[in-house]
């Protein structure tokens, strides 16, 4: 029996990864769900865990990767809350205008607006400075 209020299973997922060299390294990842287990297939779950991970590697790591969101240190109570809020609302606001070259990274469109500051206030409030 499972202690804990509204958990109905534990899963485990074994995944083996292989780099260029040929290395293979094996990993092991545990999941608490609120699925009744006689209810969810083994394949919804792991198509469930693989969409967790699309968010991971799709909006986390990409913060992490181009802004280094992880290292940043704040004592003051609430200010790193308040950085992750405005990163993940610049990261959504540059995903819906893509106003780069299709295919530009994220990363680059963020970099050009950066500097040329006139096309991103242009390009956020519609005006013409």
């Amino acid at each position: 029996m499972l202690k804990f209020p509204g958990l109905r299973a534990v899963l485990r997922v074994d995944r083996q990864t292989r780099s260029a060299d040929g290395t293979v390294t094996g990993e092991t990842r545990y999941f608490a769900t609120s699925l009744d287990p006689g209810a969810v297939s083994a394949a919804e779950l792991l198509r469930l865990v693989r969409g967790h991970w699309s968010v991971e590697n799709g909006l986390h790591f990409g913060k992490d990767r181009w802004w280094d969101e992880d290292r940043h240190a704040c004592r003051r109570p609430g200010l790193a809350e308040r950085f992750t809020t405005l990163l993940s609302a610049a990261v959504s606001v540059l995903r819906v205008l893509n106003p780069g070259e299709p295919g530009e990274p994220l990363k680059a469109q963020a970099d050009a607006l950066n500097w040329d500051i006139h096309r991103a206030i242009n390009l956020l409030t519609g005006s013409h400075l």
